[in-house]
C-alpha cells in the first residue's frame, strides 16, 4: 500500500503554509510557490491587475471548496 504523507511547506512570496506540489515562481523560474502565487504571477504576467486577481482566486477557491 502507497503511503500519501504530504508535506506541508511554507511559501516565501506570501509566508501561508500549504501542502502538494508548488508552483514554479516567473519571477526567477527557481523559487518555488504556492499555487495561489503561481496563479498571481501568471495573471500579473498578462497584465491582470491586483483587485482582480484576488476576485479570480476567490473564485477559483469557492469552485474547489478552499474558501
Amino acid at each position: 500500500m502507497k503511503e500519501t504523507s504530504e508535506r506541508i511547506s511554507v511559501c516565501p512570496r506570501c509566508g501561508q503554509a500549504y501542502r502538494g506540489r508548488p508552483a514554479l515562481s516567473r519571477k526567477d523560474n527557481r523559487t518555488p510557490v504556492c499555487a495561489d502565487c503561481g496563479i498571481r504571477d501568471a495573471l500579473e504576467s498578462i497584465g491582470v491587475d491586483r483587485e482582480e486577481q484576488e476576485q479570480i482566486l476567490e473564485a477559483i477557491h469557492r469552485c474547489y471548496g478552499r474558501g
